[in-house]
């Protein structure tokens, strides 16, 4: 039982720590990196800490004593953030002692990895397999490829089994991102264990593609259904999806947020859970209530935010009503609540315990649904500079790629999110590990120098590209601070260069770096050795447009994988991306981890192309990574 305290208190505390550093600027409202002890209480309450006047008083009493005369009366955001984890750490202990005594939301699993006779175990929060099962309900139940899955059962138990074939996965992903995965690719009839694999594998390999970070999942983990992995990454796509809506070329109304003193690229810089605080907040000043909502925890357990929430965006014709303020049992009332959201088609993800336990995903979840059906913004008649913040393909090919990768904060816009350096240093950890001397950098900005600070760490980032020999003329840790688009994209690319290159080598294991010359000379040679007729002149060559020279090469690595009767060939825009789309998912469904998308291929952008033959190339390495590794495990238990 210790053990499941011990995962799941982690997981909360982490989680809550995560959100915390999104809030801290905007607590700190003068910019100064302080947060002034006697605005403490009000600090507390918006991050989600409730607190009676006398506790807070006898923490600013403990403070008072311990602090020196350089920052009297104040606490600087470090400080304030160490309280807060305590605190969370302290009611996350009490919470779950008292959850798991009464065995309410928590499912114990005995391990299922190679150590599970150890003792390893898992909890599965059980609210989430509910919300995750009836939203997959709702929104797949009419596909005819489910029926044999749909609808699981009302609590969720068959989820894992559902997942298991791989169809399902694959259609959740694009429900949440369309047109990720060429339905053509998904194995649908006279299914085996080998070719439930190969749809796994497709889907995973393509929620990496779309900024899912699976490092600790593979496709084996999805077919035993292991239920902390599963929720894990249907978490990610879900929220990817929902998310995906909540953007200025989505709804234009969104400018209508920005108060008076900012401009586009403010809100661009939010994070969608920001933006969605300050779209509540937004209507219940329209409906002329006092109250803000400043989290999707505490602040909603009462349902008041919700109710008036619900009424302001319905419109007369739904007859939504705030009924359930008048029920002072939180739980009946929530549920009176969920009742008006169902009027709008909008009760997904929550139940009332749900609303009253201020879960914070599926509280987020709910929220971002609500907005996405509902926005009830008045759409501006013009926006002056959207053209130039929309995110392009390419800016949004590299941030799925940076999320995918793991990096921490989650990157929502470029231009702001990798200003200080921070995630750049991580990029090239993953690339050359160790290549980053810690120690020079800046991970938490002071108040008076923040500025130099971050301004240092973008030089460092520059120094550290120069090491690894990458092309950085006219390129200065200025510019990355000030978000300069086209020399942030130029450093990126490299970035993104240098770890396909990196994979390729480290697999290759020839001591010597891989470079482009080379994939083309092994992409010419596995076609010809396949018998194909295509060949590859470079990474700008018009002959890749059609598709077919990608197409021939995967069917040259797994022979008879590809269909030919469902390849285009009359050369035409559209069948040239009908192949191009057939082609990603193919590759992915082998394994290849392509980040590119279709249009990549029929627009020939050499930079992607390249990317797509060297994922592929790798895959001519991993059989005999396998086998070293097995040879070495072989060889150690020998030893043994």
């Amino acid at each position: 039982m210790s053990d499941i305290l011990n995962v799941e208190h982690h997981q909360a505390v982490e989680e809550f720590r995560q959100n915390l550093e999104e809030m801290l600027p905007e607590l700190d409202a003068n910019n100064d990196g302080f947060i002034d002890l006697n605005e403490l209480k009000d600090a507390l309450n918006q991050v989600g800490f409730k607190l009676p006047g006398y506790q807070v008083r006898e923490m600013i009493d403990e403070f008072k004593g311990k602090q020196r005369t350089a920052h009297q009366g104040k606490l600087n955001l470090d400080e304030f953030e160490t309280l807060c984890l305590d605190l969370k750490s302290k009611d996350v202990a009490s919470t779950f002692k008292t959850v798991v005594s009464k065995k309410e939301n928590l499912e114990t699993l005995g391990g299922m990895s190679s150590i599970s006779s150890e003792g390893t175990t898992h909890s599965v929060r059980l609210e989430e397999q509910l919300a995750f099962s009836d939203w997959i309900n709702s929104n797949l139940g009419h596909d005819k490829d489910l029926q044999h899955l749909l609808p699981i059962d009302p609590e969720g138990k068959r989820l894992y089994q559902s997942i298991s074939d791989g169809i399902l996965l694959c259609k959740i992903i694009n429900h949440s991102c369309p047109d990720t995965i060429d339905e053509r690719a998904i194995n649908k009839k006279n299914l085996t264990v080998y070719r439930e694999f190969e749809n796994l594998t497709l889907a995973l390999v393509s929620s990496q593609a779309i900024g899912c970070n699976i490092v600790n999942i593979d496709a084996h983990d999805l077919a035993k259904g292991k239920p902390h992995l599963v929720l894990g990454l249907l978490w990610q796509i879900i929220r990817i999806g929902l998310f995906s809506h909540i953007t200025l070329d989505s709804c234009p109304g969104l400018a209508g947020l920005l108060f008076d003193n900012e401009r586009l690229e403010d809100l661009m810089k939010m994070s969608p859970e920001a933006i969605l605080l300050r779209w509540v907040n937004h209507h219940l000043e329209r409906a002329g209530i006092s109250r803000r909502c400043t989290n999707f925890q505490s602040d909603i357990v009462d349902s008041e935010i919700y109710s008036h929430l619900l009424k302001q965006i319905a419109g007369n014709e739904a007859d939504v009503n705030l009924d359930a303020l008048r029920e002072s049992d939180l739980q009946q009332r929530a549920e009176i609540m969920l009742q008006q959201a169902a009027k709008l088609n909008c009760r997904s993800f929550l139940t009332a315990q749900d609303v009253v336990n201020g879960v914070y995903k599926l509280n987020l979840a709910f929220v971002a649904n609500l907005f996405n059906n509902h926005p009830g913004l008045d759409k501006p008649e013009q926006i002056e500079g959207l053209e130039s913040i929309e995110e392009t393909r390419e800016e949004k090919t590299y941030r799925n790629w940076m999320n995918s990768m793991g990096v921490a904060p989650y990157v929502n816009w470029l231009y702001s999110d990798l200003a200080d350096g921070l995630v750049i240093f991580q990029l090239f950890d993953v690339i050359k590990p160790g290549i980053v001397n810690w120690s020079r950098v800046h991970k938490r900005f002071t108040p008076l120098r923040k500025f130099m600070e971050k301004l240092e760490n973008c030089n460092y980032a520059v120094d550290l590209g120069k090491q690894l020999k990458f092309s950085l003329v006219g390129i200065a840790g200025q510019d990355l601070n000030d978000g300069n688009a086209t020399l942030t994209l130029a450093l990126i690319w490299q970035l993104m260069r240098a770890y396909t290159l990196s994979i390729l080598s480290r697999l290759a294991n020839t001591g010597n770096p891989i470079i482009e010359k080379e994939i083309v000379q092994w992409v010419n040679t596995r076609l010809s050795d396949a018998g194909k007729q295509s060949q590859l002149k470079n990474f700008n060559d018009p002959a890749i447009a059609d598709g077919k020279i990608v197409i021939d090469l995967i069917d040259a690595i797994k022979e008879g994988s590809i269909n030919y009767e469902l390849v285009r060939t009359s050369g035409t825009q559209e069948d040239n991306l009908a192949n191009a789309k057939y082609a990603i998912s193919m590759a992915r469904k082998i394994g290849a981890r392509v980040y590119a998308l279709p249009e990549d291929i029929t627009e020939v952008k050499p930079k992607m192309v390249m990317t797509v033959f060297a994922c592929m190339m790798a895959l001519d390495y991993v059989p005999n990574m396998d086998s070293v590794d097995q040879n070495n495990h072989n060889n150690s238990n020998n030893s043994n």
